[in-house]
């Protein structure tokens, strides 16, 4: 009986966090990105072209995009792809569809400053997401089935894809400035999204190699009240033992 509660609080957990990913990063695209006119990566970046150059809400084109997506998904990668991948994309394109309708000026008027906030906002909502073993689709899809067939990794096939969008905003704005502006937001993104991830870590393993591990060792003990443990080790290339 218990254990079955400690299951539903994880998961009340687990989606309560997810949506609050989901809030923020939606707020990310939609009060700075968006009304900036600034396109980053992923399906928000390819719907917010599509809105740029038909006016058609990125919620629409989003949504359709993300369900051919899942489709694919699911029947090549097995029906295990993922039900919190799913339920990103509804929750996200609900999001969208109601930001967009409420906010029709950019909350920041200076396009730089704007390109920072809404991408340290769209990362930190994604890393929240992914700390859950959740995922917003998009790109990642797309990743996991080319890495299926092709001998590509996943971070190689999104870097791919995200310059390939960003450049083609060009097309719509004729304008230089916005491609670099895109690519500042896919990096700060990238890096916003690491740094959520590695703060969400619950341990970390750090090796030292040093001949003074006895003092060391004391050290970080008796000061840090830290586990520590010695290990015999061989430096390959001197052949000399070690403590580690």
């Amino acid at each position: 009986m218990r254990k079955n509660k400690n299951k539903i609080k994880k998961i009340i957990k687990d989606y309560t966090i997810i949506t609050l990913g989901l809030l923020i990063n939606s707020l990310g695209w939609t009060a700075f990105l968006i009304p900036s006119e600034i396109v980053g990566g992923g399906i928000s970046g390819i719907a917010s072209l599509i809105f740029y150059a038909s006016g058609l809400p990125v919620a629409v084109s989003f949504f359709a995009i993300n369900s051919i997506l899942i489709f694919l998904g699911i029947k090549i990668l097995g029906k295990g792809f993922g039900i919190k991948t799913i339920y990103s994309v509804i929750v996200l394109t609900g999001f969208f569809a109601l930001f967009q309708y409420l906010i029709k000026e950019p909350i920041v008027n200076e396009d730089f400053m704007a390109t920072i906030i809404g991408a340290v906002m769209a990362g930190a909502g994604v890393g929240f997401v992914f700390t859950r073993g959740g995922s917003t689709g998009g790109t990642d899809i797309i990743a996991m089935i080319v890495n299926k067939y092709k001998n590509i990794s996943p971070g190689k096939t999104i870097l791919f894809a995200d310059f390939f969008i960003i450049s083609s905003s060009y097309i719509v704005f004729m304008s230089l400035e916005k491609i670099v502006y895109g690519f500042v937001c896919m990096a700060v993104l990238a890096y916003t999204v690491d740094l959520v991830l590695s703060g969400s870590k619950q341990s970390v393993q750090i090796f030292v190699f040093s001949k003074c591990y006895e003092i060391i060792a004391e050290r970080i003990t008796r000061e840090l009240n830290r586990g520590v443990t010695v290990i015999d080790g061989q430096g390959w290339y001197s052949k000399e033992n070690t403590k580690m």
